[in-house]
């Protein structure tokens, strides 16, 4: 298993080796994600990447839809089963995503674009983040807030529309498990 899968893998209470795998293949978050990643490492016409293709789908549930254009950093984990999209966006390391979230395009004041999403954000359930916005590193954001603007480093996200605050280390006990 690669650096990042075994990042993936690691968030879920630490689960690692090929033990660590079967268990987390009971849990639709991981399995998900692996699927998303083999989709994206191998090719739309090569065998493998088809055959992931027709996995991901099977398995998806309609719960969890992930752009394959979307750049997602090692760790990633989803919480809870429940509608979750994502669009083609830029997501860094060690990015939590509960359910019922949207990251997304949007069109604002005559721009149009998707997110980019640094290191170590937990997100909320029911979270909105759209638009051509910048979210920082060691980021909070409450649940059903709606964030369409910059937000900064070390900063909790709250509210629609959103307000942030700067606070340090707003992730400290919503961020475990994470490989070094």
């Amino acid at each position: 298993m690669d650096r990042i899968l075994t990042a993936d893998l690691y968030r879920y209470n630490g689960l690692s080796g090929f033990r660590g795998f079967i268990k987390g293949w009971s849990i639709p978050g991981f399995r998900f994600t692996f699927l998303y990643r083999k989709t994206k490492h191998h090719g739309k016409t090569s065998l493998k990447g088809i055959f992931y293709r027709i996995l991901r789908k099977l398995f998806a549930y309609k719960e969890f839809i992930i752009s394959p254009e979307a750049e997602i950093g090692e760790g990633f984990y989803l919480y809870h089963r429940g509608t979750v999209y994502i669009g083609p966006v830029k997501i860094g390391r060690n990015c939590c995503v509960s359910h019922n979230v949207t990251i997304g395009r949007a069109y604002k004041a005559g721009k149009l674009g998707r997110p980019v999403i640094g290191d170590n954000v937990w997100i909320g359930p029911g979270a909105v983040i759209v638009g051509k916005i910048t979210i920082g590193s060691n980021v909070f954001i409450a649940p059903n807030s709606v964030v369409n603007t910059d937000v900064p480093d070390n900063s909790m996200v709250a509210g629609f529309p959103a307000r942030y605050i700067i606070k340090e280390n707003p992730t400290k006990d919503w961020i475990n498990d994470i490989l070094d």
